[in-house]
């Protein structure tokens, strides 16, 4: 058993946890009531054999009229991860899922979901995953209840079911309407609807979030957690990150048909060194950098807007910075500390990969 503690990043209470190496729980900050999760440093203690993968993508290649949408990429996700799959548009994301479940013919590679090979399984391994495209489609002149009815009838489902997942993603109220009058995040819970049918091992989500207010945002990830922490193991791209690094275990960043990096945010953000920044307000300070802290060592930028100061330092800066303002009698009123964010080390990435380019 492991001791850690760590700090909610929406009010900086310090909160003390428990768990094994490798073990990945959910956390509800008693302060603020943000939930997010957190997995264990270590190994689990499982091998990481084919049969521990619920995907395994070995040198996925996919071509277009001469273009390599997707180039001799690789990468896997174990049993039970959430999984993001990050780039900019036109990377190479929607290719690589197309090809994951089989509906692009791919010009080279192994693909394996839920331990079927897509080639030679390909019933065994399409039957393993829910899907959600980029950008559903349905029936206009259908209620929910009967598109979901009609889905259930394609996968031999229990029907029984319908009304519940429609209210688990937010559609209760809208049972008897006419689909075509739904609004575009309204179509996508119904798509979310549609995925959940089945109760697959494997669900691989395009874009789950796009088009939705935070209010349904919320609802996706509540679905997504859910899923997750009933075994499934999810796969989904996203342009918010705050969502990804929320909820996701690994990240593969893919740019311009590569992927230029695979591994946890927190991993992500040592490698490029992306240190924590300290956000103080002073008062008094009226949009003007103090002297002495311009000359502390260390510190890699600094900015301030009215009496806030932004800096990005090392360790020793930090408690230099501290020192200096306190012993100089500045009033201060706040501190805080902010961590990396995916976000920073996603545009680090794709800038130093397209200035390599």
């Amino acid at each position: 058993m492991v001791d850690k503690t760590i700090m909610c990043p929406n009010c900086k209470n310090n909160l003390t946890i428990q768990g094994q190496p490798g073990e990945k729980i959910y956390i509800t900050c008693p302060k603020c009531d943000t939930k997010g999760k957190f997995t264990f440093p270590g190994k689990t203690s499982y091998e990481t054999t084919d049969d521990s993968y619920a995907l395994k993508i070995e040198g996925l290649t996919k071509t277009f009229n001469g273009f390599k949408a997707v180039d001799n990429i690789s990468f896997s996700v174990k049993k039970g991860e959430i999984f993001g799959f990050l780039g900019p548009n036109g990377a190479g994301k929607t290719t690589t899922i197309k090809s994951i479940l089989g509906l692009l013919r791919v010009d080279s590679g192994n693909i394996k979901i839920n331990g079927y090979d897509i080639k030679k399984n390909e019933i065994e391994a399409k039957r393993s995953i829910g899907y959600l495209p980029e950008r559903v489609a349905f029936y206009d002149n259908l209620t929910p209840i009967q598109t979901l009815n009609f889905f259930c009838e394609l996968q031999g489902a229990d029907k029984s079911i319908i009304r519940g997942l429609l209210n688990d993603v937010g559609l209760s109220d809208a049972l008897d309407r006419k689909v075509g009058g739904f609004s575009k995040g309204m179509l996508q819970l119904l798509g979310i609807a549609q995925t959940m049918i089945g109760k697959t091992p494997v669900y691989i989500l395009d874009e789950p979030m796009g088009g939705l207010d935070p209010r349904w945002v919320k609802v996706v990830r509540d679905r997504i957690i859910n899923l997750n922490e009933q075994g499934a193991t999810i796969m989904f791209s996203s342009h918010i990150l705050s969502e990804v690094q929320t909820l996701c275990d690994k990240v593969v960043i893919i740019n311009k048909g590569k992927i230029i990096a695979k591994d946890t945010v927190e991993n992500l953000n040592k490698h490029l060194k992306i240190r924590p920044r300290l956000e103080i307000t002073i008062d008094g300070l009226n949009g003007k950098i103090p002297e002495i802290i311009k000359k502390i060592d260390g510190i890699e930028s600094i900015d301030i807007k009215n009496d806030v100061l932004f800096i990005t330092c090392d360790s020793v800066a930090r408690i230099n910075i501290i020192s200096e303002i306190k012993d100089k009698g500045f009033e201060v009123k706040d501190i805080k500390t902010i961590e990396p964010s995916l976000e920073e080390a996603f545009m680090k990435l794709i800038f130093k990969d397209d200035e390599v380019k």
